[in-house]
């Protein structure tokens, strides 16, 4: 292979690779996480912490799709639930350890989009959030350690206003309907009540943070989608796993709807790098 040949390719390989245009920038980056099981165990093969995912990472270009998957969930070892308690690891079921966690994995990944996961409540079921409630520090429920409640100084009461409503941008009715249409046993709906005043609320508000704060087309790298969904208590993991690859077939076509295409000019460049490559055949 020829100089140009390999600069051409270096070329062309940024710009696809990246996504990034002359006016915006994004990656092609998802992220998950999880709580309570079956919510981490679901994520696991998204995981590139070989501790956590012996198996092996199959995030990278998910499914062909384009889309790079990142996972991070905490682990309950000795514990066999139903009350499973605080656990270990990344997004320990704890308030300051999620928010302290969120500022310190976020960043890394630079998500175009993001779900975040929890259980919820008995049966086997996909409870889509179509929006989140924030709330005083006083009005949290009790987590697990002191301080049991969140506190002033987090990141989150900087742009989320307590008794406002925030909505989920994920495409909820899509998500609905594939995994209803599965046929797999589990009863996906869309809920909008709430997400329950405890972490599952307060991570999933996060993800909508995140969004509202990068949403625009001047973000550094830009956020399209974010939301949260409650997985049944009662789901078996194997149809939770599946539902979770409906729920990201879902998200990666809608963000390909909504992600801009390279303006004119990357085009031409791109175009042109592709000519140099023909050239020194």
């Amino acid at each position: 292979m020829g100089r140009t040949t390999r600069v051409a390719g270096a070329v062309i390989l940024a710009f696809l690779g990246s996504g990034a245009t002359d006016a915006q920038s994004y990656t092609k980056n998802i992220l998950l996480t999880g709580y309570w099981p079956p919510t981490n165990s679901m994520i696991r093969r998204f995981s590139t912490n070989p501790a956590q995912n012996p198996d092996g990472w199959i995030g990278e270009d998910w499914n062909g799709s384009g889309y790079n998957v990142y996972a991070f969930f905490p682990e309950f070892p000795g514990s066999t639930g139903p009350n499973y308690g605080q656990g270990v690891g990344d997004f320990e079921v704890d308030y300051q350890d999620t928010s302290a966690d969120w500022e310190r994995i976020v960043p890394t990944i630079n998500p175009a989009a993001i779900i975040t996961f929890s259980r919820g409540g008995s049966g086997s079921n996909w409870e889509i959030e179509s929006r989140l409630q924030m709330h005083a520090p006083s009005n949290w429920l009790r987590d697990f350690s002191s301080p049991a409640r969140p506190t002033l100084d987090m990141p989150i009461f900087d742009t989320l206003v307590p008794d406002q409503w925030y909505d989920s941008s994920l495409p909820m009715q899509g998500i609905m309907d594939a995994v209803n249409n599965a046929g797999i046993g589990i009863d996906a709906y869309i809920d909008d009540t709430g997400g329950g005043r405890f972490l599952s609320e307060f991570i999933g508000l996060q993800g909508l943070r995140h969004q509202i704060l990068n949403g625009n087309p001047d973000a550094a790298f830009r956020s399209f989608a974010a939301g949260h969904i409650h997985v049944g208590i009662d789901t078996p993991e194997a149809d939770a796993n599946l539902a979770t690859e409906l729920t990201l077939e879902q998200l990666t076509g809608y963000l390909d709807t909504v992600i801009p295409m390279p303006s004119g000019s990357v085009l031409l460049l791109a175009t042109g790098a592709m000519t140099l490559v023909r050239r020194r055949r």
